[in-house]
């Protein structure tokens, strides 16, 4: 199980950007639009922070989609 605790966003929010990115041709840029437009803010660099850190924890990509 991946511990998402002391992470200002939440899991939820975390685990559908990891997914965009992973299942869409997004950019993390093109992922941090979207999320401007539902009024949430987060930077690119954050979301490729979430991408590297819980990738490799998640398993295989049928698990993430």
């Amino acid at each position: 199980m991946i511990n998402f605790n002391g992470r200002h966003f939440k899991k939820d929010l975390i685990m559908l950007e990891i997914r965009w990115y992973i299942a869409y041709i997004l950019s993390y840029r093109d992922i941090e639009e979207v999320m401007v437009e539902h009024d949430i803010s987060v930077d690119h660099s954050t979301i490729h922070r979430w991408v590297a850190e819980y990738v490799p924890q998640l398993g295989t990509f049928q698990e993430i989609l």
